[in-house]
């Protein structure tokens, strides 16, 4: 609906600008992009898209379904898809899906994935020491994927947005000492934090998410990253605040003089969580207005004071994540994957 009274404003030259950094910082691997949860809240096919006319060639969603949503938008060009979560017994039905594949990641999806038809490439995940998804290099060293029609040898860091922690050395050292030992034409470590960590975790491929869509994995990366999405609102009334008086559920907001509130079109059920209740802040123009009081479901309290903005006027939230990540006390991931469905995305 084009005259919804919020909506999520979506900055196509910022995504690729992003990509294109993370791209160059990766040196001489290729650059690929997350695209799971619905393109980290602002869609998938949109974001896919756009990133494949910047030149991106590889997709990571996290599950079959996401995979067959994307796939039609992408058909016939040069980028392909690959299923994070594997290929479960369910899943053999989409596995003829134009340009996918599953990355296996236990030795049952590498038998069910022979058994379902020999010759069909396929990624495989590693555990290195995240102790999440994957096959052990124990059973590498075995022979478990030999034979394999193996595109991409995958792990995944689990501390790097800690670039000092010992665990990301032991990773890249285990997956480091993969190489050769499969048929897989590429290796892929690093993650969007992991792309800072340099050179020795790029591999062949990175795979870089959060910091594609504005996030900042690691203060390294802040300096060549652009936010991308920018929640806005429409207000729905302005009204006058008596000293004393309260606002919100629960009265945790008190005027400590009269004072200027507007009430905007926006709530937890779109995404603004409620976790930014008195910390959270937007913007008319530039002039910043705080969030008063509780976020309720559709509704949020701004303190307007000696602002001129009134009914049908709009703002616009803080898009910087990492700020409101340290303010709401979540990570910069749930900010963008809780993103409401009702928000309209407009893409420009």
């Amino acid at each position: 609906m084009t005259d919804a009274p919020h909506r999520l404003d979506c900055s196509a030259a910022a995504l690729t600008a992003n990509w294109r950094a993370l791209a160059r910082l990766s040196g001489a691997a290729a650059c690929g992009a997350a695209v799971k949860a619905d393109g980290y809240g602002l869609g998938a096919v949109a974001v896919a898209t756009r990133l494949t006319e910047a030149g991106c060639r590889d997709f990571y969603v996290a599950t079959w379904a996401e995979a067959a949503a994307l796939a039609p938008a992408l058909a016939g060009g040069p980028a392909r898809i690959a299923v994070l979560h594997g290929a479960r017994a369910a899943d053999l039905a989409h596995a003829d899906l134009p340009g996918v594949r599953p990355v296996l990641s236990t030795a049952a999806q590498v038998r069910r994935w022979r058994e379902a038809g020999a010759g069909r490439a396929c990624d495989v995940m590693v555990d290195t020491g995240m102790n999440r998804l994957g096959v052990a290099p124990e059973e590498v060293a075995d022979g478990l994927l030999d034979g394999l029609a193996l595109d991409t040898l995958l792990s995944h860091l689990a501390c790097a947005d800690e670039p000092d922690h010992p665990l990301n050395a032991v990773q890249r050292a285990r997956f480091a000492a993969l190489a050769g030992r499969t048929a897989a034409k590429r290796m892929s470590l690093a993650n969007s934090a992991g792309i800072a960590l340099g050179a020795d975790y790029h591999f062949d491929l990175t795979r870089p998410g959060l910091a594609i869509y504005g996030g900042e994995p690691v203060p390294a990366l802040g300096a060549v990253l652009r936010p991308v999405a920018t929640v806005a609102a429409e207000v729905l009334q302005r009204r006058l605040v008596r000293a004393g008086e309260t606002v919100g559920y629960n009265a945790t907001w008190r005027a400590p003089a009269d004072t200027a509130v507007v009430i905007a079109n926006l709530g937890y059920a779109d995404g603004y969580h409620r976790a930014l209740s008195d910390r959270g802040r937007a913007y008319a123009e530039d002039a910043p207005l705080p969030v008063i009081g509780r976020v309720s479901m559709d509704l949020v309290a701004l303190d307007a004071t000696g602002i001129d903005i009134g009914e049908g006027d709009w703002l616009r939230f803080d898009p910087d994540l990492p700020a409101t990540a340290a303010a709401s006390g979540m990570s910069q991931y749930e900010l963008l994957t809780g993103l409401g469905r009702r928000l309209e995305r407009r893409w420009a």
